[in-house]
């Protein structure tokens, strides 16, 4: 009997990551077996039985993929499409901070989905790496006077971190949740015309393109993804528009198919931001300037504001203007937290609102880094049309970062930071027509005509 070896597996294994749009189907499940119900929990001792199970059979094992999720309709219909696919799924429900207590809930509702279709299911706690990596992030990006977003935070950090990194150590092929995204294999292998384009680059290569879904497309929040991550990756919806997944989720009798999708920052629920950074950031009285530099009102801190915002929680003090008169709407045009002000313009078209060019930072790209300026599609908030610009490399400044602390003294357990020397290249975005609410600490997420995303940065001026 030929046994394969260990290397012939992982090459066998390298072959499926080729497929395109096309999810994983597998053949001759007659001859393969389930590892995770034939040998027990998914665990590091486990996956080593397994291992010699299948070097003694020689039976073939069915790929395994461990789905995250959330406890909604979109992931709980991702691990129905990726069973029924003959993968070898299990169900992962990840607990992440969460102020209003719906994360047990949400379990709850996690689980009773992996019971209907009778998969492995899990709760794996991230809760204080969540903190650190995200929520953290978001409160002192407040405190800059910046606009994080934890989302790409969480998807970089916490779901294709964190998540698929301990996947991997237990055996997993690949990882899946519920995004609205499309993944594709060896995309950059041919240019806007179809053509050949870059034959020394691998086909493995993995490429996002917009969602079937346009509405519901989430591309935008996964620009931070390292392409070696998306190699791992399985996104089963992207190719099917929000009403279809429902009715495929009643269809099968899932138990999330009614449930309703959750608004604003998973972790914060009804809570606003605004109230949610007061708990970190103390409140401070600050001017309101108008655009003309008169000084109109007052608030109680700019870091609990974004541009683009409407003048909620700002006292006006309008000379002129009758008590129960209309107020005209203002929004946040510029904010300044060193100086605790901000600028208002009056109606939701002035000029200050609008921006033609912006600088970005940080930048990952899932596509050949630009040598010279190139045409992109590109938008600096979510769900906003894409629009026609120009991007090109700005400039490329030294910088000294600090890297991993060290330790001084096992007695007084004092640390101090080691600094690196490094280039950062800061890129430009030059839009064809100015952009409205461009936001500092923000993402800037650019494609190219087809759809494809080729790569993101945050906005730093």
């Amino acid at each position: 009997m030929n046994i394969e070896s260990k290397q012939q597996i992982l090459d066998r294994r390298k072959e499926i990551e080729q497929e395109l749009e096309e999810m994983p189907k597998e053949t001759g499940s007659d001859f393969s077996f389930n590892a995770g119900a034939t040998l027990g929990p998914v665990n590091e001792t486990n996956m080593t039985r397994i291992w010699n199970k299948h070097k003694q059979t020689n039976i073939p094992l069915k790929r395994k993929v461990f789905v995250g999720m959330s406890g909604g309709v979109d992931s709980s219909v991702a691990a129905y499409l990726l069973k029924k696919r003959g993968l070898d799924v299990v169900g992962v429900f990840l607990r992440c901070y969460n102020i209003d207590g719906c994360a047990e809930r949400d379990a709850e509702d996690a689980r009773r989905v992996a019971e209907k279709l009778k998969i492995p299911f899990y709760v794996w706690d991230f809760e204080k790496e969540y903190k650190e990596r995200v929520v953290e992030y978001m409160v002192e990006g407040y405190r800059a006077g910046l606009t994080p977003n934890p989302d790409v935070a969480c998807n970089r950090e916490v779901k294709f971190g964190l998540f698929l990194d301990r996947a991997l150590k237990l055996g997993a092929d690949y990882v899946a949740t519920g995004h609205y995204v499309r993944l594709r294999r060896g995309a950059e292998m041919r240019n806007e015309k179809g053509e050949r384009s870059s034959p020394h680059i691998s086909s493995l290569t993995s490429h996002i393109y917009i969602a079937k879904d346009d509405n519901k497309d989430q591309s935008y929040f996964l620009w931070a993804v390292p392409q070696a991550k998306l190699k791992k990756c399985l996104f089963p919806i992207g190719g099917y528009l929000k009403p279809e997944v429902r009715a495929i989720a009643r269809k099968a009798g899932l138990p999330t198919a009614e449930k309703k999708d959750s608004q604003g920052i998973c972790f914060l629920g009804k809570v606003t931001i605004a109230d949610f950074l007061k708990s970190y950031i103390p409140a401070k009285k600050g001017v309101v300037l108008a655009t003309d530099g008169r000084v109109i009102g007052e608030h109680d801190g700019a870091w609990f504001y974004t541009i683009g915002q409407r003048h909620v929680g700002i006292k006006y003090q309008v000379s002129g203007v009758k008590a129960g008169a209309d107020v005209p709407r203002r929004y946040v045009a510029a904010k300044n937290a060193k100086t605790n002000t901000l600028v208002v313009a009056e109606g939701a078209e002035h000029e200050s609102l609008y921006r033609k060019e912006i600088c970005l930072a940080g930048l990952n790209f899932l596509a050949p880094k630009p040598k010279k300026p190139v045409t992109v599609y590109a938008r600096v908030r979510y769900r906003q049309p894409l629009g026609k610009a120009v991007l090109r490399v700005r400039q490329t400044v030294r910088s000294l970062r600090p890297t991993k602390p060290v330790r001084s003294s096992k007695r007084s357990g004092s640390t101090s930071r080691t600094s690196s020397s490094s280039n950062i290249e800061q890129f430009e975005l030059i839009f064809a027509k100015p952009q409205k609410f461009v936001a500092e600490g923000q993402s800037a997420v650019f494609y190219d005509r087809r759809g494809r995303m080729l790569g993101g940065g945050v906005i730093i001026a």
